[in-house]
């Protein structure tokens, strides 16, 4: 099929549910997922053409301008798991548009700057009335308002150190269920959160957010399994570490091997 056609089709689907009242499936943003992540490690990990998105940038900028075109009022009317889809993502579609504003030449999210220009900190995301920032929807809302800790496996900066971005959107109905995937998937990459000489050795993400997994050991305890840990062992008394967060971009190229 020719790639025009596709795009076009992605951009349709943005641009019909509005007029309907919204598309609690997130049709279009799936669409793109499913058509340009790579899931890596056995389902654990994962990378995004980018080069793929931004040919088909056109169907991204109709989804967010849909996001765009929902009032605080009708936000407020919804389940909260409606609400909180619809933030995820919003907040993951907006990183990747705000990729693509530097695509091919950006190698983290960082080089758009950690005092200005800070990714996190810039309002750029039209939404609910207003020009919003991804730690508007992450801290300010998606945190203060859900008490979630699972969130923190769903939302995706671009990073490889970041959870994977999952190759759905998230929907209302299966939000549990793919919360706790995440959640486990994370837990199981041993690049970034493992068992190993009696101590566990985790995420920056741990440590950053401490008080959203609080009591820590009862968290880790639910994830034995996933993080490798001995079914004979304590959770409560293992030590613990930190790993280095990894910041590099989550692009696959030509060259990338899944």
């Amino acid at each position: 099929m020719d790639a025009r056609l596709i795009v076009a089709g992605l951009a349709l689907m943005a641009v019909q549910a509005p007029a309907q009242g919204f598309d609690h499936s997130h049709a279009a943003w799936d669409a793109l997922l499913k058509k340009h992540v790579v899931v890596l490690e056995g389902g654990k990990a994962s990378q995004l053409r980018y080069a793929g998105v931004a040919a088909d940038r056109g169907a991204l900028r109709a989804y967010l301008d849909g996001l765009a075109r929902v009032s605080e009022a009708e936000f407020a009317g919804w389940s909260r798991e409606q609400q909180i889809a619809f933030l995820v993502n919003a907040y993951n579609a907006a990183t990747v548009e705000k990729i693509l504003g530097r695509y091919p030449d950006i190698r983290s999210i960082w080089d758009f700057g950690r005092f200005f220009g800070n990714p996190f900190k810039d309002s750029f995301i039209p939404l609910l009335g207003a020009k919003r920032s991804l730690d508007w929807i992450e801290h300010d809302t998606l945190r203060k308002r859900y008490r979630e800790p699972r969130l923190h496996f769903a939302l995706n900066c671009a990073s490889v150190g970041c959870p994977m971005l999952r190759e759905e959107a998230y929907v209302a109905p299966r939000l549990g269920q793919q919360l706790e995937e995440q959640a486990r998937r994370f837990l199981s990459d041993r690049s970034r959160n493992r068992y190993r000489d009696g101590r566990l050795e985790v995420s920056k993400i741990f440590d950053w957010f401490k008080e959203d997994f609080e009591p820590r050991a009862a968290f880790f305890t639910r994830y034995q399994a996933a993080l490798g840990v001995p079914g004979d062992a304590k959770v409560a008394g293992l030590p613990l570490t930190f790993l280095d967060y990894d910041w590099s971009l989550n692009d696959f190229r030509s060259s990338s091997r899944p």
